[in-house]
């Protein structure tokens, strides 16, 4: 193995999560996987196959639209066939968006506005990708406090799932919201914030689509800022025993478990005032590709499989760059798979990777995604998977083209064992009882739910599974 070749398969880690999707709801075919919204008209003659960014969930809705305006959303709601989903960037894993109805798409509902620089918030309208609106408040000199590792998201998606960055002391994105507007089942446009319509805030700002259509925000940013990144790689023991200590010392702490490695990769970021750096080649794919490469040749053999891998690891450099954190908080992803994540309260995560891993190599599972750590604040949204504890993220990720149910059902168990409460983007087999029991404001977001849809326009088959309803 080469130098160059090196290098490339030890820049997996951050290949971990995926190039997020692309448009997936636009009214013509060629537009079907574009990265920027689409110019459709409100509704296509003809209702198009939808399908998620993993190709994992698919329907074939009724009727498809993508309003121009608020009034347009506003208007349909009452004459489209239901259930009526809407969809970002099709990044969700989970079925939170087929339906037989209709798939809205919020893509031409876009665009930051009344930026206030005295308290740092803006409009950001619920179709924005993440990455624009972080290019677009950048320019009016503000930044999120946060981002997740990808940003091709829709805002609206991003909020209500509950989506997350990592840092001890920084709450999903959910929290960064100070005001919301939706369109309700009704038909009528409704704002709440902490001091109107508060219970609506409490339950809109994590809601899975099942309240109303999302479609602005008031966002509480920050003054732009930069931040230095550092990788470095260790033994994953030697990270978990120092896990409290870097949780605690860095703004943003991450890192990776690479699979019968026994070794992780650690990503720090911290602000800075120093100069930028250019950006490195992003060569994140082809490593993960090698990754594969090594399942499919040694998979028979961890052990030998381990040696290869820390072989190549043994020369990694420190890494590190210094950039906008818009910039470096965000990656490019190319690599489809499918996923698992659950949040775990904090000091449980590190025994529950630690069983994860056991079960992964003892039990030879094909994987050669790296897992992901990552840390969340506790909030007070009801159900924010964050709720009232400090918590600990873990993702499992397995290639699109393999079966994943055999790989997430040995490992599920073990985040129900440690707490876990699930991302709800991703996959996960919990049902309403199992929801109720983890979240203790279940019954208040269910009273709101009943009374902001009272006949299930929102509600999916899946959807009912989750509420109960």
């Amino acid at each position: 193995m080469n130098h160059p070749t090196r290098r490339n398969l030890l820049k997996l880690a951050t290949a971990a999560s995926a190039l997020a999707a692309t448009g997936t709801i636009p009214a013509i075919v060629e537009a079907a996987f574009a990265d920027e919204p689409t110019t459709a008209k409100t509704a296509t003659s003809k209702a198009l196959p939808w399908r998620n960014w993993s190709g994992g969930q698919h329907c074939d809705p009724a009727a498809r639209a993508a309003p121009a305006s608020v009034d347009e959303l506003a208007s349909l709601i009452g004459k489209t066939p239901t259930p009526v989903r809407a969809v970002g960037a099709g990044h969700s894993f989970s079925p939170l968006v087929p339906t037989s109805g209709t798939i809205v798409t919020l893509d031409r509902l876009t665009g930051v506005e009344n930026a206030d620089l005295k308290t740092n918030q803006a409009d950001v309208h619920a179709g924005t990708r993440l990455g624009r609106m972080s290019e677009e408040l950048a320019k009016l000199g503000l930044s999120f406090a946060n981002l997740p590792d990808i940003n091709k998201q829709s805002l609206a998606g991003a909020i209500s799932t509950a989506t997350h960055g990592t840092g001890a002391k920084i709450g999903s994105l959910s929290t960064f919201m100070t005001e919301l507007e939706l369109v309700t089942a009704q038909g009528d446009v409704v704002t709440c914030s902490a001091t109107k319509n508060a219970e609506l805030f409490n339950a809109s700002r994590v809601s899975v689509g099942s309240l109303g259509l999302i479609t602005k925000a008031r966002v509480q940013a920050q003054p732009v800022y930069k931040l230095k990144r550092k990788i470095w790689v260790e033994p994953v023991e030697d990270m978990l025993d120092k896990l409290p200590e870097l949780t605690a010392k860095n703004r943003n702490f991450e890192f990776y478990y690479v699979p019968f490695s026994g070794l992780a990769m650690g990503i720090i970021n911290n602000e800075t005032d120093e100069a930028e750096t250019p950006a490195p080649l992003n060569e994140d794919d082809n490593a993960l590709m090698q990754l594969k490469q090594l399942q499919d040749w040694l998979g028979w053999s961890p052990s030998l499989r381990r040696w290869a891998m820390q072989k190549a690891f043994a020369d990694y450099p420190v890494e590190e760059r210094v950039d906008f954190a818009h910039k470096t908080l965000s990656n490019e992803r190319g690599v489809r798979f499918n996923e698992m994540e659950y949040h775990l309260p904090r000091g449980k995560a590190a025994d529950a990777l630690r069983e994860i891993i056991t079960t992964i190599e003892t039990q030879n599972i094909r994987v050669f995604f790296p897992i992901e750590f990552r840390n969340v604040a506790a909030d007070d949204i009801w159900l924010s998977p964050f709720y009232g504890r400090e918590s600990a993220s873990i993702a499992i990720h397995q290639f699109y083209e393999w079966d994943y149910h055999a790989y997430f059902t040995a490992i599920e168990p073990i985040f129900k064992k440690h707490e876990g409460r699930p991302h709800w983007g991703k996959l996960n087999t919990l049902k309403a009882a199992d929801f109720a029991a983890l979240y203790p404001k279940w019954d208040e977001f269910l009273r709101v739910r009943k009374e902001m849809d009272p006949s299930g326009k929102f509600l999916t088959p899946y959807m009912k599974s989750v509420f109960g309803a």
